[in-house]
C-alpha cells in the first residue's frame, strides 16, 4: 500500500493543554466528594430481599447515570440517545422494574466538554450503580485509570474507539470504527466500485475517532493493494473543498469519511460540483437524517453509503419498528434517526446485565460487571447478536451497510445486511 499525506499539522500542544486540563480535573475531582454522600446507595450490604447491593442501589431504586451532550457538537445524538434510554427504562419500570426496584436514570449534559465531562463523572460515580451511557470516548479515556481501578464501575461509551478496548468494565457495544472501516473498503470492493492497485480517499478527524478509523483504512488498503491519499480534518472543519481538490488531483476512485454529518454533507455537495462523481462511505456517526432536507440531500441519495452495527430505526423488522411507534409517541416533535436504535440497544443490554445479576442475587457494581461478561449471545432485535464475554474484543465485528433514503424513517435503509468481510474477521487490535 502507498500513502500519501497531506494536512497533517499535528496539534500536539493544544492536546498536551486538553490533557494536562483533563489530569488536573481528575486531580481535583479525586480530592472532593471523596466517597460520596448518596440516598441512592452507598455501600455494600443485603437488601430485605437476599440481594446484595452497593452504590446506586436501594431496596426501592436502581440508579443508572448518563453522561451526555445536549448543547454542543453531538447535541442531536445526546438528545436521541439520552431519550430513547429513558423510553426504555420507563417500559422497564410500567412492567414493575428489575428484581422489585425502579429504574432512574440521572442525566448529566457536557456540553462535549473536557471541562465539564470530567466532573460530571466525578459527581455521579458515587450515585449510580454504573453508566448506560458515556458520550465521547476522549473523556470516557480521561477518567479509565479510575474506572478501572478505584470505582469498578461498568460503563457503556456511546464511542467506537478500539482504544476503550480491554477494560472489564468499559464495553464496546458494536464493531470499533477500525473494523467498521475495513467492512467499509471490502463493501467497496465487493460491489465493484473499486479494485486492486485503484486510489481511494479519507477524510478523517484528527482524535480517536478518526485516528482509529484510518487504521482500518491503512489495513484495508494494504491488503487490497489500494493507494490510500489521507486528509486530517478537526471536527471544526466544515468546508471539504480543499479535501477534494487534494482527491481529485489524486485521481480517487472513491473516499471514506470517518467525520460527522456536517462534513460528510460538504463533502458529498463539494465533490458533485467538483465532477468527482465517486462512491463514499461513512462510520456510523457520518449521517444525520436532517441532512437529506439540505441542498446535500439528493447527492446523498445517489452513491453515498454507512456503515453500522444496527438496524436503522426505520427497518420494518419488528423491534425497530415498535421502537420508532413508541419513540414517536412520546417524543412527537422530535426526529426519529438512529441515536434512537443505538441509545435503546445500550439500554437492553445494560438492562439484561442486571436482570442477571438480579437472577445472581448481586446487584453490586461486580455483580453487574459479572453478568455482563456472561452473556455470549445478546439478542436485542436490532440485527446483530452481541459477545461480551471478552473485554479485549468488541461485542461484533459485522456491519451493516446503509444507505440514505428520504422515503425511510429516520432516513437511513438497509443496502447490506449484516457481516464481517474476511479481513474484518482478521483483523488484530492494536496492530
Amino acid at each position: 500500500m502507498k500513502t500519501v499525506k497531506t494536512q497533517k499539522k499535528h496539534t500536539a500542544r493544544a492536546a498536551a493543554v486538553v490533557a494536562a486540563t483533563a489530569l488536573a480535573l481528575i486531580a481535583t475531582g479525586c480530592s472532593s466528594k471523596a466517597g460520596g454522600g448518596d440516598s441512592g446507595g452507598t455501600g455494600t450490604g443485603t437488601g430485605a430481599d437476599g440481594v446484595r447491593t452497593d452504590k446506586g442501589v436501594t431496596d426501592e431504586t436502581i440508579r443508572i447515570g448518563a453522561l451526555t451532550d445536549m448543547t454542543g457538537v453531538y447535541a442531536s445524538l445526546g438528545k436521541s440517545v439520552t431519550q430513547a434510554q429513558q423510553l426504555y427504562i420507563d417500559q422497564i419500570n410500567s412492567d414493575g422494574g428489575i428484581c422489585g426496584r425502579k429504574l432512574e436514570l440521572t442525566v448529566r449534559d457536557h456540553g462535549y466538554d473536557a471541562g465539564k465531562a470530567i466532573p460530571a463523572y466525578t459527581e455521579l460515580q458515587p450515585k449510580v450503580v454504573g453508566f448506560v451511557q458515556f458520550l465521547g470516548s476522549p473523556f470516557v479515556s480521561a477518567v479509565k485509570e479510575r474506572i478501572d481501578g478505584q470505582h469498578k464501575v461498568l460503563v457503556l461509551p456511546q464511542a467506537w474507539s478500539a482504544d476503550l478496548l480491554g477494560s472489564e468494565y468499559i464495553r464496546v457495544i458494536g464493531a470499533t470504527y477500525d473494523v467498521e472501516t475495513v467492512n467499509a473498503i471490502d463493501f467497496l470492493l465487493k460491489e465493484g466500485k473499486i479494485a486492486e492497485g485503484d486510489t481511494i480517499g479519507h477524510v478523517y478527524f484528527e482524535g480517536d475517532y478518526g485516528e482509529n478509523a484510518l487504521k482500518g483504512a491503512e489495513h484495508a488498503a494494504q491488503k487490497a493493494g489500494l493507494t490510500l491519499v489521507e486528509q486530517k480534518i478537526k471536527p471544526t472543519d466544515e468546508d471539504m473543498s480543499p479535501q477534494v481538490a487534494a482527491f481529485k488531483k489524486a485521481g480517487v476512485k472513491a473516499i471514506v469519511i470517518s467525520a460527522g454529518p456536517r462534513q460528510a454533507a460538504s463533502l458529498v455537495g463539494v465533490s458533485a460540483a467538483a465532477g468527482l462523481n465517486v462512491p463514499i462511505i461513512g462510520n456510523n456517526s457520518a449521517f444525520a437524517p436532517q441532512l437529506l432536507k439540505t441542498q446535500a440531500g439528493p447527492v446523498l441519495q445517489k452513491d453515498y453509503y454507512v456503515a453500522a452495527s444496527t438496524l436503522p430505526i426505520g427497518s420494518e423488522e419488528p423491534e425497530p419498528a415498535r421502537l420508532a411507534r413508541k419513540y414517536a409517541e412520546a417524543y412527537p416533535d422530535d426526529i426519529l434517526d438512529n441515536g434512537v436504535a443505538a441509545g435503546w440497544s445500550a439500554a437492553s443490554v445494560f438492562g439484561a446485565a442486571l436482570k442477571q445479576a438480579c437472577d445472581d442475587k448481586d446487584l453490586t457494581r461486580e455483580g453487574v460487571v459479572k453478568a455482563l461478561t456472561s452473556m455470549e449471545d445478546h439478542d436485542g432485535g436490532f440485527g446483530i447478536r452481541h459477545d461480551f464475554s471478552d473485554p479485549e474484543l468488541p461485542s461484533t465485528r459485522e456491519s451493516f451497510i446503509l444507505k440514505p433514503d428520504g422515503k425511510t424513517e429516520g432516513g437511513l435503509k438497509v443496502y447490506r445486511e449484516a457481516e464481517a468481510s474476511e479481513n474484518a474477521q482478521a483483523f488484530s487490535f492494536g496492530e
